[in-house]
């Protein structure tokens, strides 16, 4: 695999008809938008909660993006990034219990099944 940048978004939330709201945003069109402005690849993952998880914990949702190159990711970041982010803080403000965290990182090495 050639190295590529992984971009990702963490979300946490404290309802869950948000979350639903957000997923659905998600896939009617965001993870597609964001390929069309450079990505390679979008992938959700929506995570389980623990057999031991207080009653009314909600599941994460992260959303990762590959780019061929940190300089085609900060391409991305200063053109098409800045009308889709302001789309989803829009939508989803802290405001409505959703918290987002964004990380960055060099993807070296992956390997798949044959």
């Amino acid at each position: 695999m050639a190295e590529t940048f992984l971009y990702s978004v963490r979300s946490t939330f404290t309802n869950a008809a948000v979350r639903a709201d957000f997923l659905a945003w998600l896939s009617g069109g965001h993870l597609a938008d964001v390929v069309n402005a450079g990505a390679l690849d979008a992938e959700v993952v929506e995570f389980e909660l623990a057999a031991d998880a207080p009653a009314d914990a909600i599941a994460d949702v992260e959303t990762r993006y590959h780019f061929s190159s940190r300089t085609a990711f900060d391409a991305y970041t200063n053109g098409p990034a800045v009308p889709l982010r302001a789309e989803g803080m829009t939508k989803f403000p802290q405001s409505r219990g959703i918290v987002m965290t964004r990380g960055f990182a060099k993807s070296t090495l992956r390997i798949e099944a044959v």
